[in-house]
């Protein structure tokens, strides 16, 4: 497969079935992110890898509502930083930037692994610190629910997420988003 072919294939399903979580899978993962260009090479990205029954298990109280649905994954990827781990610049979020593209690589390589790799916001900051030891200093950035995409998904989700699993969210047009020489927005 190649990179476009991983880019168009990558998707946020809310439907999952469970996938083998093993330790060569997590290696991979990591060693995709590890790859990520950085400020100076710092790689400012943390990931806690949450797997196995009883581990999911008492992460699942720090999901929202609305999040519900990745109680179904095989793994929780956990991604946090702080600016201290990065290039120190007056605005102060650079480290946002590395941690981002170090998680970009790694949902890439799920996705060419044949998983699912879906981002969340909508998790509690403190019932995770909490669980997973995670310093208050540390800045939680997003939450990763990993597993395989279960095709039935209409015996699993609620009908008004159907659509969602059935056709990719319409894209902005390059012109809501892309200049020329000057913004001009």
């Amino acid at each position: 497969m190649d990179l476009m072919e991983i880019i168009e294939k990558r998707r946020a399903y809310k439907s999952l079935s469970p996938a083998e979580i093993n330790q060569e899978l997590i290696e991979n993962l990591a060693k995709t992110a590890q790859l990520a260009p950085s400020c100076f090479n710092n790689q400012p990205w943390r990931f806690v890898f949450i797997y196995g029954k009883e581990n999911l298990e008492k992460f699942h109280p720090a999901l929202s509502k609305g999040n519900a649905w990745a109680k179904k994954a095989s793994m929780i990827i956990v991604v946090f930083s702080k600016p201290e781990f990065d290039c120190q610049l007056k605005r102060g979020d650079y480290y946002k930037f590395g941690v981002g593209l170090g998680t970009a690589f790694l949902i890439l390589k799920a996705t060419e692994l044949g998983l699912v790799a879906h981002p969340m916001a909508g998790f509690n900051d403190e019932i995770v610190k909490d669980v997973l030891n995670i310093p208050d200093d540390m800045h939680l950035i997003t939450a990763i629910a990993v597993g395989k995409w279960n095709e039935n998904y209409k015996a699993i989700l609620e009908e008004n997420q159907w659509n969602h699993e059935e056709n990719r969210p319409k894209r902005k047009d390059l012109d809501e988003f892309v200049y020329h020489n000057i913004y001009s927005g």
